[in-house]
This record gives structure tokens, C-alpha cells and sequence, in this order.
């Protein structure tokens, strides 16, 4: 009797143990759940916090009051400055603790409290979309090995921007200034822009081409202040190398009887001559222009002390040629029958640019023919197809098209 009793209390005690078995497996599953939602919520209400910073930031700036922009006219000891506001008269106002005394510079654009006129923060100089727009090449990839059949030119262009930038002591010892900027002139195509990347590679100097067209502007006043703000760009950027292609479209000779067009072109005129004289020969700065006229260019922009270096780039002779062949032909997959001194000697005439475009078409003629290696005859076609028609000319419309 005790032997059944003690069974049968036995089996109840196991049946208790398993339902606590139970209830505690269920209890730590709903405590990992738990845990796992309150890191849930935890993140939830993290980002909800940083969103609900960040609107009431972006309110506090909606609701700050606006600001007027001035420029900084003088510094005083007591930390106040003289600034001219936009509304005209000039003040005498406190400035936030906030900006770095090293960083007001009489001529900053500045911004003032609309309400106290303190000045609240220092702003960049504006620049014309323009300039800005300009192209503007840190370190040009093109080296002087890009360049063929120029050997006397780039010996005199390297002699006038790069020496004076890498090694100025050299005019120190002698004694000498260097040249401030230098012309090239020749023909379309034959390798003037290339020439003045090859120098700013050299000098690993920012490259800062614009086409002079561009800075003649329809209203007063407007090209010389790009011009001025090109200039700035030029010195923030230094060392730097200023290309102006088309030079003739903004440098041409003045006239008597001039439009109010042409009044606006010699403003902007005078202005590049101002500030070509405004830096010294040797600053960090280098002026390179390049033009296919020089005869109509003005006589002002000519004389020494600002173009003071002219260099002539005509078109190749055969060696020249041959140079600029080599050149294009290393990047193609040519047969190996390729006489380049016939090549050479076929072009007479030819710039550096038709040259390029003779090899680009002797590639797209193998193209065409389903070969992807280009023979002698792809060139002679090329070459006739380049030089020996009316190439980039319409042909005559029908006779009867417009009738």
C-alpha cells in the first residue's frame, strides 16, 4: 500500500517538475522576445530622437532672421569692424566670436544680423558661372612626348612658364625677369592648346582654359568683372596656368569709329591689360594666349612687359610629321609593312590635327572592312579622304530643292 502510494506521488512530483520545465521555457522565450523588442523600441526611438533634433534644428534656422550680405571695409582693435551693407551707408559693427580673426580681410563678403548688422560669418568671393565653368584641370594628362614636331617651340614656352615656376632662382642669379605671358600663334591645329596642357603638366600647375569669346558680355561692364574674377580664380587656384584661346575675339586693335559693342570689347580689353600688369613676372601665375590672327590683335597687348614672348607654331615639316605619326600610330594595331616616312612624306601640308584625324579614319576604315588591324592602304584612303577633298564643306543642294 505504501509502495502504490509513494508511486503515485512520485509521478505527480515528475508531472510538476515538467510544468515548471515548461513554464520556464515558455517564460525564457518570452524573455528573449521581450529583450528583443525592447532593443526594437531602443533603435525606434534613437533615430525618432535624432529625426526630431534634426526638425527642430532645420526650425530654429527657418526662424532665424535673414541676413544682409556687406563688405569689410576696415578693422578696429576692439573687435569691431567697419563694413559697407548692402543698403549703402558704411557701420561700425561687433563680430562673432565665433569667426577666426585671421579670416577678416578687408574686401570679404560678409553677413550681418539684419537686426544688429554684427557680422555672423565670412563668405566666399563670388565667381561668374562663367569662370567657373571655365575648364579647369588640376594636372592636364597630356606630357611633352604628346607633343611631336615642336621641339624649338617647346623649348622656348618651357623656357618662359616652366622654368620661372620650378627653378625662379635661376633669373635671380643672372639677374633677369622672366617673361609675364607668352603668345603662341599659328594655324587651327596645329598643337597650341596641347602644348600650353604639356607646361602645366610639367609644372603640375592648375590648368585654366577660356575661349576669349567668352568673356565679351552683352551688358557694361560685365567682361571686364569676369575678367577680374578669372584672374582671382587664377591666384586661389595657384599655381596656375591661365590658357586664353581665340585671344583676337577680346584683344582686337582699337578703332575711332567703334559701335557700343565694340566700346564694351575694348573695356573688357583694357581690363586683361590691367591685369596683366598687375602681377609680377615672377608670381605663379603664367599667362599663355594663342591666337590665328595677330595681325588684328591691338598693339597694347604686344609690347613687352605683358605678351613679351611670341612664338611661332607653324605647320610640321617632315621630321615634325613623321613625330606626330609615331605618336597616334603607338596607340593603334598597325601591320608591321607601315612605312611611316611615306606617311610623312604624303602629308605635306597636313597640321597635327589632320594628321590625328588620318590615323582616327584609317581605323574606322579597318573597322569597316571587319579587321581589327589597320594596313598601309587604310592610310592612303584616309589621307585622300582628309587632305585631298573639300572635307567639312556641304555639297550643293539639288537645283530644284528650294524652287
Amino acid at each position: 500500500m505504501n509502495s502504490a502510494h509513494e508511486k503515485e506521488l512520485a509521478s505527480e512530483l515528475k508531472d510538476k517538475i515538467r510544468s515548471l520545465e515548461d513554464r520556464i521555457t515558455r517564460l525564457t522565450t518570452d524573455l528573449q522576445t521581450a529583450e528583443s523588442e525592447k532593443r526594437s523600441v531602443e533603435s525606434e526611438l534613437y533615430k525618432t530622437n535624432k529625426e526630431l533634433k534634426r526638425l527642430r534644428t532645420e526650425m530654429e534656422r527657418l526662424k532665424s532672421p535673414p541676413l544682409i550680405i556687406g563688405m569689410l571695409r576696415d578693422i578696429l582693435s576692439d573687435n569691431r569692424v567697419v563694413v559697407k551693407s548692402s543698403t549703402g551707408p558704411d557701420f561700425i559693427v561687433s563680430v562673432s566670436d565665433f569667426i577666426p580673426k585671421k579670416n577678416l580681410i578687408p574686401g570679404s563678403r560678409v553677413s550681418m544680423n539684419k537686426q544688429t548688422l554684427a557680422v555672423m560669418d565670412i563668405l566666399p568671393a563670388p565667381l561668374d558661372p562663367v569662370v567657373t565653368g571655365a575648364e579647369i584641370i588640376d594636372k592636364p594628362t597630356i606630357t611633352y612626348e604628346d607633343v611631336g614636331g615642336l621641339v624649338t617651340q617647346m623649348m622656348e614656352l618651357r623656357e618662359a612658364v616652366e622654368d620661372p615656376l620650378l627653378r625662379p632662382e635661376l633669373y635671380k642669379k643672372v639677374g633677369i625677369e622672366p617673361p609675364k605671358g607668352v603668345l603662341l600663334v599659328g594655324p587651327p591645329g596645329t598643337g597650341k592648346t596641347l602644348m600650353a596642357k604639356a607646361v602645366a603638366n610639367a609644372t603640375k600647375a592648375t590648368f585654366i582654359r577660356l575661349v576669349g569669346s567668352e568673356l565679351v558680355q552683352k551688358y557694361i561692364g560685365e567682361g571686364a568683372r569676369l575678367v577680374r574674377e578669372l584672374f582671382d580664380l587664377a591666384k586661389e587656384k595657384a599655381p596656375s596656368i591661365i590658357f586664353i584661346d581665340e585671344l583676337d575675339a577680346v584683344g582686337a586693335k582699337r578703332l575711332d569709329g567703334s559701335t557700343s559693342g565694340d566700346r564694351e570689347v575694348q573695356r573688357t580689353l583694357m581690363q586683361l591689360l590691367s591685369e596683366l600688369d598687375g602681377f609680377t613676372p615672377t608670381s605663379n601665375i603664367k599667362i599663355i594666349g594663342a591666337t590665328n590672327r595677330p595681325d588684328i590683335l591691338d598693339e597694347a597687348l604686344l609690347r613687352p612687359g605683358r605678351f613679351d614672348r611670341i612664338i611661332d607654331i607653324g605647320l610640321p615639316d617632315i621630321d615634325g610629321r613623321r613625330e606626330i605619326f609615331n605618336i597616334h600610330t603607338s596607340y593603334m594595331n598597325i601591320d608591321g609593312h607601315i612605312d611611316i616616312k611615306m606617311l610623312s612624306a604624303m602629308t605635306e601640308g597636313a597640321s597635327g590635327a589632320e594628321i590625328k584625324s588620318i590615323c582616327t579614319e584609317a581605323g574606322m576604315l579597318a573597322i569597316r572592312d571587319g579587321r581589327d588591324c589597320v594596313t598601309m592602304s587604310d592610310f592612303e584612303k584616309a589621307k585622300a579622304k582628309v587632305m585631298e577633298t573639300e572635307k567639312n564643306k556641304m555639297s550643293k543642294p539639288p537645283a530644284l530643292m528650294f524652287a
